[in-house]
């Protein structure tokens, strides 16, 4: 099999979810062998619907399980891991905190401790996936690398302590790790309701108004899904060829904020639906950063990546996906 990972041994923790799964996805077209950690999926989860499942190998793994993660290092002979599982809900973290920084930060140091327990024969790349919420609400925008983390709310601060973790590994231990820093991704195969897009396209598909819980000023990055994979690539390549990559923290988004109200305005244009928005909040909802985007000029410059999809023809994409894949099923909830 030819392509950039041939006869390489990915690991992908978060395989099964939406970014997750694309990344997978890719990485399979790119010959590499791919091991995805095995937990309970929907039945119309990504994953599933691309034909993922029967692709992969799938492991018995609980990341807070150390050994477990070791042995799974061992056995399937990982070269390059990318580490994305995390729970990935605001809201939630909000309601259950200890949970949210156990699953993310315990388990990032348990991984990252398994890679140095291998020592040479450990993997040749680590990606670390961290947020553009670690920053928290910063002086000035828009948010860069080099900026202090400031996280305060319980989702933020988990991603904040993971990134300093992971690059504590690099910089301590010379593990081959470096963490992304990613807008706020979208794209087909988002079944996280919670979320804006997916949300947002489910109630068009069923024909009503899509309700925004803010007053829609606040303003954000949007990252199309499968830049967001070319951007764990890059990172993944440099760590790989340019030692003196490791530690680095990378930026990744459009560079162009965009006000939560016309996002949604710009998804009905999508969608082609004559409806108006229902805004509903005030103000920014609890747990929340009124304004974030990101300075990604770094991986522009250094690795060479930069976005291949405009806002509006990937919400054309996605929105088309969700006319197609929602069944009543998953509308009718």
């Amino acid at each position: 099999m030819s392509g950039r990972y041939a006869g390489s041994v990915a690991l992908v923790t978060g395989g099964q979810g939406f970014i997750g799964s694309h990344l997978v996805e890719r990485l399979l077209v790119e010959g590499a062998r791919v091991v995805v950690p095995r937990r309970d999926v929907p039945a119309r989860s990504y994953f599933r619907l691309a034909g993922l499942e029967r692709r992969c190998d799938l492991a018995d793994l609980d990341l807070l399980d150390a050994a477990a993660v070791l042995r799974v290092l061992n056995e399937h002979e990982v070269e390059h891991v990318f580490h994305l599982a995390a729970q990935a809900i605001v809201a939630v973290a909000n309601r259950s905190p200890a949970s949210t920084f156990e699953s993310n930060v315990r388990a990032t140091w348990n991984l990252l401790e398994a890679c140095r327990d291998l020592g040479e024969r450990g993997p040749l790349a680590i990606v670390v996936a961290s947020s553009d919420k670690a920053y928290g609400a910063q002086d000035e925008l828009p948010y860069r690398e080099d900026m202090p983390l400031r996280a305060v709310h319980p989702y933020d601060v988990s991603k904040a302590c993971a990134d300093l973790v992971a690059r504590s590994y690099a910089h301590s231990f010379a593990l081959p790790v470096a963490v992304t820093r990613l807008a706020n991704v979208y794209g087909p195969g988002d079944l996280s309701f919670s979320r804006l897009v997916p949300d947002t396209a489910r109630t068009l598909v069923r024909g009503e108004r899509p309700v925004v819980r803010s007053d829609g000023t606040p303003l954000r990055d949007f990252l199309h899904v499968e830049d967001a994979v070319a951007a764990y690539l890059a990172v993944a390549d440099s760590l790989a060829t340019r030692p003196e990559l490791r530690g680095r923290a990378w930026n990744a988004g459009a560079d162009a904020p965009v006000a939560v109200l016309d996002l949604v305005r710009r998804l009905i244009f999508a969608s082609g639906r004559s409806v108006e928005p229902d805004v509903r909040g005030r103000g920014v909802p609890s747990g929340e950063i009124d304004r974030q985007w990101l300075d990604s000029s770094a991986i522009r410059a250094q690795l060479g990546w930069a976005p291949s999809r405009e806002l509006d023809e990937g919400l054309v994409e996605t929105y088309a996906w969700y006319a197609e894949n929602l069944s009543e099923s998953v509308t009718g909830e």
